[in-house]
């Protein structure tokens, strides 16, 4: 809990002498550059595709065909990844650890342990907008989705003109879908799903298993949410360099 006497000294004051600010100035920088890279690979709508990759942005591609490099909608103004983005982007905007992380970072509540805050009181997420992380858990089951779709660009990142093959961007495809299958099993949503409302998990041994299982991953979600954040990035990125001629896709066929 806050100190009460950090708090009446004032934001950012504090009696520490260690690098307490190095933790949320690193993750404004790592979750500042995430949102200028994502928001400009949103509204560019173009170079995120390539035979056979698509870009983990772009997926599920609605509205058109893989063939289509550059896809423009008569009925959407926007580019295509606009939307879909609003479910991964939903989905980390309320995730637990996402939300501890970006308001220790961004507004300060706090900025870490015995460290003055701008907050005066504190009313929890029960007020607009915050009471709309409750929507977290309908933002998971639309992740699943993601997810699937994810793992159907994977395989199709290894057929080359209907052949099985290997080239970097499947492998990268396949970690990108490894890595953010990872970060959604490893919900809290889910956990509550395998052993909430439950009086006596002794006499639901499957979801006792289940609600272990997804305990052990949980406990790394903050690992993974790092994780599958960066992957997504660098698989959008040599998808683009690979678009664009600057890179040539290694491939086994």
């Amino acid at each position: 809990m806050q100190d009460t006497a950090a708090r009446r000294k004032g934001v950012g004051k504090t009696e520490r002498r260690d690098t307490w600010w190095l933790q949320p100035l690193l993750t404004v920088v790592a979750l500042g550059a995430f949102v200028a890279y994502a928001t400009w690979v949103a509204f560019t709508g173009d170079n995120y595709w390539v035979e056979p990759y698509l870009s983990p942005f772009y997926s599920p591609l609605l509205g058109g065909n893989l063939g289509e490099p550059v896809l423009k909608l008569r009925w959407w103004p926007f580019t295509p990844a606009i939307l879909v983005l609003w479910v991964p982007l939903g989905f980390r905007l309320t995730c637990y650890y996402g939300r501890r992380t970006y308001y220790r970072a961004f507004f300060w509540d706090p900025p870490a342990c015995a460290v003055g805050e701008p907050r005066k009181g504190y009313h929890g997420e029960s007020r607009f907008p915050f009471i709309l992380q409750n929507l977290h858990r309908y933002f998971f089951y639309l992740s699943l989705v993601v997810v699937a779709f994810l793992w159907y660009d994977a395989v199709r990142g290894f057929v080359f003109d209907g052949r099985f093959g290997v080239g970097v961007g499947s492998l990268l495809l396949l970690a990108e879908a490894l890595l953010l299958s990872m970060y959604s099993l490893s919900c809290h949503c889910l956990r509550h799903v395998a052993g909430g409302c439950v009086d006596c998990l002794s006499r639901r041994p499957a979801r006792y298993r289940l609600w272990r299982w997804v305990s052990a991953l949980n406990a790394n979600h903050g690992l993974w949410f790092w994780i599958s954040l960066s992957g997504a990035v660098v698989a959008d990125l040599y998808i683009r360099l690979v678009a664009t001629g600057a890179v040539i896709d290694l491939r086994i066929v």
